[in-house]
């Protein structure tokens, strides 16, 4: 565990605005010199409190229209049953994000389609067809708000 002070939350509500700034550029939002606010982004990447730099893509100007969130229930479990289910899902490129959750369902599968017949071919064709898989909720995405986390 870290101790942050406000100057690290500061570097870290920077950067989760955007994570594209170099050091001289969130030095210059956050009042530091570039090698203090270097070191200090340094520290927290190697805290693992900052683990990468990501570049958010359009998903509707890429052509996925449709993003629809999937329950999975197993029909059996094991863990030979949970390797083989995930290994064979993160294998469909249409399944953005696999969670293993606790609840109704084993599986919550985050999948983006072009639309909604495409989605239907996705889950038909792949979701159905993985090993194990016994009960399947779908739920349509109708509108998002994200939040950076408060840091």
């Amino acid at each position: 565990m870290i101790d942050f002070d406000d100057t690290d939350r500061a570097i870290l509500r920077t950067l989760n605005k955007d994570g594209s700034l170099n050091a001289a550029a969130v030095a210059k939002r956050v009042g530091l010199s570039q090698p203090a606010c270097w070191r200090r982004i340094r520290k927290l990447e190697d805290a693992r409190v900052i683990t990468g730099h990501a570049v958010q893509l359009n998903k509707e100007a890429l052509g996925f229209g449709v993003t629809v969130f999937l329950g999975v229930k197993l029909a059996t479990k094991g863990r030979v049953s949970l390797e083989a289910f995930e290994r064979a899902v993160i294998a469909i490129p249409e399944v953005q994000v696999v969670q293993h959750v606790l609840g109704l369902y084993d599986y919550r599968l985050k999948v983006i389609a072009r639309d909604i017949a495409d989605f239907e071919r996705v889950l038909r064709r792949r979701v159905m067809t993985l090993p194990g898989v016994g009960n399947v909720e779908a739920n349509v995405l109708l509108s998002e708000e994200t939040r950076p986390i408060r840091v």
